[in-house]
């Protein structure tokens, strides 16, 4: 390749390609983030009972944020930022605490415990390299299988019409909830080109046209929306809650394990090559201090997206400037109120069939990293116990009404309660080096 098409092409990092060509490969990576940018955005805002013009407001937030920590990203600040095509946007991972302490304090207490507890991330991105042995496969795996299955039900609430409907559970939801999850699986399997790599945005712009034939979509928030509006920071305040700190903060250590998986995907498959010590840490960093941002302008962190990093390993394209074009959209779509509105007016049904399917595939990628670290006697033991625990005791809450309240803030939250007792466990048993040995020869 000459130096001028070197220059130009979307396969080198630092390619400028034309803006034809940036422009839809940009397209198809916002359109591969979008729904799961909001998505957590309107689950929590439900869940609080916000009014629907805040929702708009957080909505837009998180437009702006992402594209705006995506740019950091790829351009990065000082030691903050990857210097890769990393896409940026709203964490699921922080859903059920985010529920926890949003249902418990409000959306201050939330806002206030993400602003603190990234510092754990922050803290974790200038030590990767000791810290990253106290979270093997069998930690990080547990916790996203925690994470999934916490969230299993908010999905099926949703896909019949959100908790407290009138018409919760009625034929017209689930009909519109299993037109959206049956669209996502044709498409999933069946599907080319952007249609599979959009699969779940697809879905949900059919649900919704379908929706409103039905009457279950409500305009009068979009007509009374603004076309230019920038959200002020700090619109809803901050409150500091410690107990709501360490819950953020111990799902941040996680999610920057998540973001450490998804550099070295993209620079194996688009460079053929590991990531660096520079680009990880920069990369946690940019999660981290993005995420505190996310936080002073009313939202829930941010965290490196998977899909995105799919979608390089599929196409090759690793071009910064094509990722850039995507981020600026959003940023364009994050100050114009009436998009949010439009996102904001869909109908729980809707959202619930795009969801499900999310939430289980949390689960499938907790399991497979499970699966790697192998489910010998001591793995399945951590697994079995973290899991029963976690999970089972936030089930059934009243179950702790004796208890002191430090644990029952501990057990109400299934992924801060898995993700601590998988920590320790994996400390407090050691590994079984005879059978990883014996292993390594039969391997």
């Amino acid at each position: 390749m000459d130096a001028v098409n070197k220059k130009a092409s979307v396969y080198e990092l630092d390619g400028r390609p034309e803006l034809r060509l940036a422009i839809p490969l940009g397209m198809q990576h916002i359109l591969a983030m979008f729904t799961g940018n909001i998505a957590p955005i309107i689950i929590l805002a439900n869940a609080i009972n916000l009014p629907e013009a805040n929702k708009i407001i957080m909505i837009q937030s998180a437009m702006i944020v992402a594209g705006l920590v995506t740019l950091v990203q790829l351009y990065p600040l000082g030691k903050v930022g990857a210097r890769l095509p990393l896409v940026m946007g709203t964490s699921f991972a922080f859903v059920p605490t985010a529920l926890s302490v949003g249902q418990a304090y409000g959306l201050p207490a939330v806002l206030g415990g993400s602003l603190i507890g990234s510092l754990a991330e922050i803290t974790m991105g200038f030590f990767i390299k000791p810290l990253r042995r106290f979270f093997p496969p069998i930690v990080t795996g547990t916790v996203l299988v925690a994470i999934g299955i916490s969230l299993l039900p908010t999905g099926i609430n949703y896909f019949a019409g959100g908790a407290g409907a009138a018409d919760f559970g009625s034929p017209k939801n689930l009909f519109l909830g299993f037109v959206v999850f049956i669209t996502i699986l044709l498409l999933q399997r069946f599907g080319k080109g952007i249609f599979n790599i959009a699969s779940i945005l697809v879905a949900l712009i059919i649900g919704y046209i379908i929706a409103i034939p039905l009457g279950k979509i409500d305009f009068s928030g979009v007509a009374q929306a603004a076309w230019f509006s920038i959200p002020k920071p700090l619109h809803f305040g901050l409150e500091f809650r410690l107990d709501a700190i360490l819950k953020f903060a111990a799902v941040y250590l996680v999610v920057g394990l998540e973001t450490l998986g998804n550099v070295s995907g993209i620079t194996l498959s688009g460079e053929n090559r590991e990531a660096t010590d520079r680009e990880m840490t920069g990369a946690v960093l940019a999660d981290s201090v993005g995420s505190a941002f996310a936080a002073i302008f009313n939202v829930l962190p941010n965290t490196a997206y998977g899909q995105n990093a799919g979608i390089v390993a599929m196409t090759g394209v690793i071009n910064r400037f094509v990722v850039a074009t995507g981020a600026v959209f959003l940023i364009l779509a994050g100050v114009m109120p009436k998009i949010g509105a439009i996102s904001a007016a869909m109908p729980a049904s809707v959202l619930g069939g795009a969801v499900t399917i999310v939430f289980s595939m949390i689960t499938i990628s907790g399991i497979k990293m499970v699966g790697k670290a192998g489910l010998d006697g001591r793995n399945a033991t951590i697994l079995a116990a973290s899991i029963g625990l976690g999970l089972g005791f936030s089930q059934v809450p009243e179950s702790l009404i004796y208890m002191p309240e430090i644990l029952k803030n501990f057990f109400g939250d299934p992924v801060v309660a898995a993700g601590i007792l998988a920590l320790i466990l994996n400390i407090v048993f050691p590994e079984d080096t005879k059978q990883s040995n014996k292993d390594v020869v039969q391997a």
